[in-house]
């Protein structure tokens, strides 16, 4: 008897070379829009749930995925349909126990007629199970101050993740019903809280993976990670400039006229550092090795950029030596401008 043709590559919203990686992710996307969790009472959104959830038991499989592409790219989704020969029910064994997925006497009634002329009804315990799949990676932010990514630091984080059902284990199913936790999904979003240490040395977009603590897997395969992208908020006193790091320092006139010794601050506490007679405004002075701890026990380098600035107010002795410099002064500034051909 003719059924209806379902496109299971349109019902998840993926091309038919979609890759494995790729049907997963957008089933698990679409899986959690449509969760009865999130849908309490919407009947149309727990029919798409059980629709998805039937595309995904398909094309999940490599060897049901590719029985099913046998029927071709050419049918349209909702015309009538009859099964050619040699798809009799009990000859794709691949699938998982239904019952897992929606509780019952294994899933009549839960798929489709065009599923089940294609692949038979299942009954519980004789259908295989579905291959193992390592869930999803959860990518977050995290926020450093320039001293938390220099020493590193302990932070407590919360996310959104999936895991496992604990009431049925992530079967889906509870004494032969449909699991009340997670409404045959195997799985609940929880919101879960972790200290994370953050090691010495991250930098601006760095990533820190923490195995094991994203979405749950399917089918009980391993979870899969959390990657924390590393931000590094601004700082008051110093700029980074790629993996080092940059420092404007006020100079007196005479200090970068005659030279001096002074005080530099570093993320370690202050060095002393030269400033040779004659430093001009807007130089870079290196400090080797004063900048950012890095990964392998290195450290980046602190430049000093000198900015010369003037007394905001001379005291009348300050003023009258000003002006003797003047009046014995042979330096003239506008020297330094740059001649025009």
């Amino acid at each position: 008897m003719p059924v209806k043709f379902r496109d299971y590559y349109e019902v998840l919203g993926v091309p038919r070379t979609a890759t494995d990686e790729e049907i997963r992710k957008e089933y698990r996307k679409l899986a959690r829009k449509h969760h009865p969790d999130v849908n309490r009472g919407n009947k149309s959104a727990e029919e798409k749930f059980k629709e998805l959830n039937e595309a995904y038991q398909v094309l999940s499989d490599p060897q049901t995925r590719k029985k099913y592409d046998e029927l071709g790219a050419n049918w349209k989704a909702g015309s009538e349909f009859t099964p050619p020969p040699g798809w009799q029910a009990g000859k794709s064994t691949q699938f998982r126990d239904f019952s897992d997925v929606f509780g019952g006497d294994g899933g009549h009634g839960d798929f489709s007629d065009f599923f089940e002329s294609l692949f038979g009804r299942r009954t519980a315990g004789r259908a295989g199970r579905a291959s193992r799949a390592k869930g999803s990676d959860v990518e977050a932010e995290i926020t450093l101050s320039l001293e938390e990514a220099h020493h590193g630091v302990t932070r407590s984080i919360t996310f959104q993740a999936t895991e496992t059902c604990s009431t049925c284990g992530g079967t889906g199913a509870k004494d032969g019903k449909t699991c009340p936790t997670c409404h045959g999904a195997g799985v609940v979003r929880r919101r879960k809280s972790l200290e994370v240490t953050i090691p010495s040395g991250v930098h601006d977009g760095s990533i820190v993976r923490l195995a094991g603590q994203g979405e749950a897997g399917v089918n009980g395969g391993p979870a899969g990670d959390l990657l924390l992208h590393v931000r590094i908020e601004p700082h008051p006193l110093f700029k980074l400039v790629g993996d080092d790091l940059e420092l404007e320092l006020p100079v007196a006139p005479w200090e970068a006229a005659l030279g001096a010794r002074v005080l530099i601050p570093t993320l370690d506490g202050s060095v002393e550092m030269t400033i040779r007679a004659g430093t001009q405004g807007g130089q870079r002075l290196r400090l080797r090795g004063q900048g950012l701890n890095q990964r392998g026990g290195k450290r980046s380098d602190l430049y000093v950029k000198v900015r010369i600035v003037i007394p905001p107010k001379l005291t009348s002795e300050e003023k009258e030596l000003f002006q003797k410099l003047a009046a014995v002064s042979r330096f003239d500034a506008r020297t330094l401008l740059p001649r025009r051909e």
